[in-house]
């Protein structure tokens, strides 16, 4: 069975050689034990000792029942030299920050390889205590690149902006197909859709009774579970919070919390408005996406079936969202939207301190190039050196004013 490549894989193996801790997070069935079964072949086939434990499974749990415990253990399968120690779901492990920290301060000759999903202990303890010791990869569901990837069968691996160009029908075809189902590995190797939508429904059941019941101990799920299906019918829209939190049968302070742990657990992602003058714009609400838009569209009932121009709307705001956070990762670059009180609103700005990039995203084609009333009042009141319109097909440039306005096909966003 055809593999699905992921471009993180090259940056841990590089990482490889690093003393520090390779700490990989990111949501429920993202593919992280993959990743690190690969990761343990890869080093095998070198002639590396490896040594896999998960904590998903009784038998190795007991292994981490204290320190020593865990020490010998490794130097039972590895003896006293170099070897490579990988840890999965170590969430499970109360105080597992704690835990790790003191086995890297012995300075033993181990790298250790430790994968997590988005619980509190793995995103705030762990992080903490492990200051200094460890470096963060952070692997989301599959990217459209890896997706096209995959599949055409990685026959255009090094060549993939010539097949956007040529291949422009195909493309489209498939963009669609991604924006319908997402990018959870097993869904985008499943071809059957009855068992797409059972994959998709185990994930999301497995996200809710599992990290966010068991782990953070919320004891109102079905309010947690509408939410999130509120909220997915309001992707790309600005939230207020006390009619969210009446509609969820919850309070103001518990619907702020509920959404924390949404994004603390990957499954959404706030942005907050960009302003300069609070008697005009929005200045505090925010908006939402989700890292994943299979299960956004499973979560309003349409995985697989979006079937107008608006809904694919929706979708491809929160893609280019997506994209934008991947794009600024890793920088001192923040993700805005802008809205004035009278309702004209840009989509996206980034925004490092000292400039700004406002970003239009239009599921549409283009003949000629087109500008919204309210992006020009943005760049008249503002006067970036450039604008972007993401679209589907036209790429090209115009001036308005001093601002250079680029339209960008959604293929050439990276």
């Amino acid at each position: 069975m055809l593999k699905i490549h992921r471009a993180l894989f090259g940056d841990l193996v590089e990482h490889l050689n690093a003393r520090e801790i390779s700490l990989i997070v990111g949501p429920r069935q993202a593919g992280k034990t993959t990743i690190m079964s690969d990761l343990k072949n890869h080093l095998d086939k070198q002639g590396e000792k490896t040594l896999f434990l998960n904590l998903d499974y009784e038998n190795d749990k007991v292994f981490f029942e204290s320190q020593e415990i865990f020490i010998k253990k490794v130097e039972l399968e590895l003896g006293k030299n170099k070897g490579f120690v990988f840890i999965d779901e170590i969430q499970r492990k109360e105080d597992a920050g704690l835990f790790l920290k003191g086995i890297y301060d012995l300075n033993l000759p181990y790298k250790f390889i430790v994968s997590g999903s988005g619980s509190l202990e793995l995103k705030e303890k762990i992080h903490e205590s492990l200051a200094g010791r460890k470096r963060i990869f952070e692997l989301e569901t599959v990217t459209f690149r890896e997706f096209v990837d995959f599949k055409t069968q990685y026959r255009y691996s090094e060549k993939l902006d010539a097949f956007f160009e040529i291949e422009k029908e195909r493309s489209l075809n498939l963009f669609n197909e991604y924006l319908n189902f997402g990018g959870y590995p097993r869904i985008v190797s499943e071809q059957e859709l009855s068992e797409k939508i059972k994959l998709i429904n185990e994930i999301f059941r497995s996200y809710v009774e599992k990290d966010i019941a068991y782990f953070l101990g919320i004891n109102r799920v079905d309010a947690f579970n509408l939410l999130i299906k509120i909220l997915a019918s309001q992707t790309g829209q600005i939230i207020k919070y006390s009619k969210l939190a009446q509609e969820c049968g919850i309070s103001t302070a518990t619907l702020k919390n509920y959404l924390w742990y949404a994004e603390k657990t990957y499954a959404i992602k706030t942005i907050i408005p960009y302003f300069k003058n609070e008697h005009k714009e929005i200045t505090k609400s925010p908006m939402v996406y989700f890292h994943d838009m299979g299960m956004r569209n499973f979560a309003v009932g349409m995985f697989g079936n979006l079937g107008s121009s608006d809904q694919f709307g929706f979708v491809f705001q929160n893609f280019v969202a997506n994209t934008l956070f991947e794009k600024i990762s890793n920088t001192s670059k923040n993700l805005h939207f802008w809205r004035t009180l009278d309702g004209a609103e840009v989509d996206f700005i980034i925004n490092d301190g000292k400039s700004v990039l406002p970003i239009e995203a239009k599921y549409a084609n283009f003949k000629k190039p087109r500008v919204t009333s309210a992006l020009t009042n943005f760049i008249r009141k503002y006067s970036p050196a450039e604008a972007w319109i993401i679209n589907l097909n036209l790429e090209t440039e115009i001036k308005i004013e001093n601002t250079t306005v680029k339209f960008i096909p959604y293929y050439s966003l990276r």
